[in-house]
């Protein structure tokens, strides 16, 4: 009841012209364990206020989902709300008027105030208004380590990539997979990405994804970075699986040593009941350089023509940045909250170590908030070749600079 009670405290502006309650149909691809276990925190709040969730799950990634939700609402058959990251992928949507705008909402609840850092709000700004609400930050700059793959073969956890890579040899004699990975492009790309803060440096990838300056891309910096992704490539040889929680799940298992991937893996971890500092370690920046990058989830809602649905919308968006949904989600999740106001006492070792990042403001943005979503496909297709074929670094590194060269 308490919990009831301040989600309609905090969405007063909006629940007031809601005539009754609604079935309210939300779009996304959380599907995983973890994913699922996080999601179900939202359902069960927006259920306290006395509103239905509709689930409107689709399995497989942001990739697979987000063009059966475009094409449903150009269709003419939106959902209520839906699921996209942080940064320009709604942006031809927002300029076709097919998305709700929740600028009051946010003056309302004073987003301006609470969302940290500001980039992700401005995300969800477009020429001064407010099409979004940001839900979670979710940084890609983490490696996981099954510690007692380490300690059965009587190696110390490594603690940086380098460490890692000089243990690769045995973790790969004792019939283990030293990196694992999934076969999907945005995983392989999502791994370079990361692998390109930590040894380019943020100043170097900057000039790259946010300057799109094709001559870094093309220089030493990069270079390095590509040498390092080919041997990735042959440490992650024997996978074999596709989804990245199935990667994950290897190195759950003790399977694999290690996989690179973002905090939303904590998820999984946890509901294998396995705690971090403990039975894994988490390497922000692969140990080399710690910086995390502030994407994540935001919830954007399509307008329609019904006046009870636009304010079960705007309900819904306010309720999302609730302190109490800011909390039960990303405690599940494994991201961070985009409240910089609420307690959390309960987080895990790997989550402290992302708001002592967060705190100290050592972040880059989300390469989605940099390039448009053309640009980010021809990089993952890039990647994804690259990473299945014998493709050299050299070759590779020339095509990304093309691709940087013409990106806008």
């Amino acid at each position: 009841m308490r919990l009831t009670a301040s989600l309609l405290g905090a969405t007063a502006l909006c629940a007031a012209t809601a005539a009754h309650a609604i079935d309210f149909e939300v779009s996304h691809w959380w599907t995983s364990g973890g994913e699922a276990n996080a999601v179900a925190k939202i359902a069960e709040a927006w259920e306290a206020t006395g509103n239905t969730w509709v689930d409107g799950a689709i399995a497989g990634s942001g990739d697979t989902a987000r063009p059966i939700m475009i094409s449903r609402i150009l269709g003419g058959d939106p959902m209520d709300a839906f699921q996209f990251n942080h940064g320009r992928q709604a942006e031809e949507m927002i300029q076709a008027g097919l998305l709700l705008d929740l600028t009051d909402v946010a003056e309302e609840q004073g987003w301006r105030d609470i969302v940290n850092p500001p980039s992700l709000l401005d995300a969800c700004t477009y020429e001064g208004r407010i099409y979004c609400a940001p839900i979670n930050i979710h940084s890609w700059q983490w490696m996981w380590l099954n510690n007692s793959v380490y300690e059965e073969l009587g190696l110390p956890v490594p603690t940086n990539w380098d460490e890692f890579v000089d243990t690769a040899d045995e973790v790969r004699a004792a019939g283990k997979v030293p990196l694992a990975m999934g076969g999907q492009s945005w995983q392989s790309q999502g791994a370079f990405s990361v692998m390109a803060v930590a040894l380019a440096g943020r100043d170097a990838w900057m000039a790259v994804y946010g300057d799109k300056n094709a001559e870094v891309a093309a220089g030493p910096e990069f270079a390095r970075v590509f040498e390092a992704a080919a041997a990735a490539r042959e440490l992650s040889r024997g996978s074999n699986v596709q989804d990245w929680n199935q990667a994950t799940n290897m190195v759950i298992t003790g399977e694999a040593a290690a996989q690179i991937m973002g905090d939303w893996a904590q998820g999984e971890f946890a509901m294998a009941g396995m705690v971090a500092g403990e039975d894994y370690t988490c390497l922000p920046g692969l140990g080399v350089n710690a910086l995390i990058s502030t994407g994540g989830d935001a919830f954007y809602f399509p307008r329609q023509d019904d006046p009870e649905v636009t304010a079960a919308q705007k309900q819904f968006a306010a309720m999302l940045l609730s302190p109490e949904v800011q909390v039960s989600f990303n405690l599940a999740k494994g991201s961070l909250p985009v409240r910089g106001d609420v307690d959390l006492a309960a987080a895990n070792d790997c989550m402290r170590k992302g708001l002592e990042i967060l705190a100290q403001g050592n972040t880059i943005p989300d390469g989605n908030m940099l390039l448009t979503p053309d640009t980010t496909q021809q990089l993952n297709d890039l990647i994804s070749e690259f990473w299945a074929t014998d493709m050299s670094a050299a070759d590779a590194q020339a095509r990304f600079a093309e691709i940087i060269a013409s990106a806008d």
